[in-house]
């Protein structure tokens, strides 16, 4: 794929919900004054329990969109959507993809345990790039895989701190810990926001990883290398659109940014 360079063009990211707003609030720490579009297909949220195929048929639907708008390069910000449709859209679009990496292999490299702990959705968990991740990366320690049932839809409801939010992580997270886990990979967008939570629930022997700083980092040099990025004095320049309601993502992008009267948010239906 031959890919030109780019200036002024923004930068498309995409997730079921409101998860990628995690990924979205590392870009703008590195890049500001980037223009960003961010679609939340929260009407088809949670994408963890779909069938592939439809996973891929809306992140196609999705990508058209943000393309249509000029995005120069999309970020895949979910997971699921990574592990079931990334090989496809990087073979029918000729735009740079940047996807979620599993964060196996900081986790394995860096227990004193033996013992990781991994929390992610089924649909991420039962994927070929997580599997493929662990096979080189976790060979030398024991994985306990959580599927985090319930915590997607618990974020999009915008209860990030409420008793049965922690109810249910801790059914989650103590089997871990009670296995010796000393690291607990976040493997879906969603997660961060309820770090808080996890931390304690894990206590403070146990290190929380969340793959989204890498992810913006790299997004940061691939903008660079194709000349797309030039930093401003501001970052009023994020456009929001949801396939359902915005009121949880208007929420949540205004606990991440000051500056969310400046941000447009609209519903769109594709």
């Amino acid at each position: 794929m031959q890919i030109t360079k780019f200036d002024n063009k923004p930068i498309g990211i995409f997730d079921s919900g409101v998860g990628g707003l995690s990924v979205w609030r590392e870009l703008i720490k590195l890049m500001p004054g980037q223009e960003f579009i961010y679609i939340a297909d929260n009407a088809y949220c949670p994408y963890g329990p779909k069938p592939k195929e439809e996973i891929i048929e809306r992140s196609s639907r999705v990508t058209e969109f943000l393309i249509e708008r000029g995005a120069a390069i999309v970020v895949v910000a979910c997971n699921t959507a990574t592990s079931a449709a990334i090989s496809t859209l990087r073979s029918r679009f000729c735009i740079p993809f940047v996807g979620m990496e599993p964060a196996v292999k900081p986790a394995a490299n860096f227990s004193k345990s033996g013992v990781i702990g991994v929390l992610a959705t089924k649909g991420t968990l039962s994927g070929d790039l997580y599997n493929n991740t662990l096979e080189r990366y976790a060979s030398n320690v024991e994985v306990i895989e959580m599927a985090g049932t319930g915590l997607v839809q618990l974020v999009e409801e915008g209860k990030l701190d409420t008793p049965d939010t922690e109810i249910l992580l801790n059914k989650y997270i103590k089997p871990m810990v009670e296995a010796g886990a000393d690291h607990i990979v976040l493997g879906c967008t969603h997660y961060p926001f309820l770090i808080n939570l996890i931390q304690k629930i894990a206590g403070e022997g146990v290190t929380i990883i969340d793959p989204a700083p890498a992810v913006a980092r790299r997004t940061y040099t691939l903008a660079c290398d194709l000349g797309l990025f030039k930093a401003r004095e501001t970052f009023f320049n994020t456009t929001f659109y949801a396939t359902g309601s915005i009121d949880v993502l208007k929420l949540l992008a205004g606990r991440i940014s000051p500056d969310i009267p400046n941000y447009s948010f609209n519903e769109m239906n594709i």
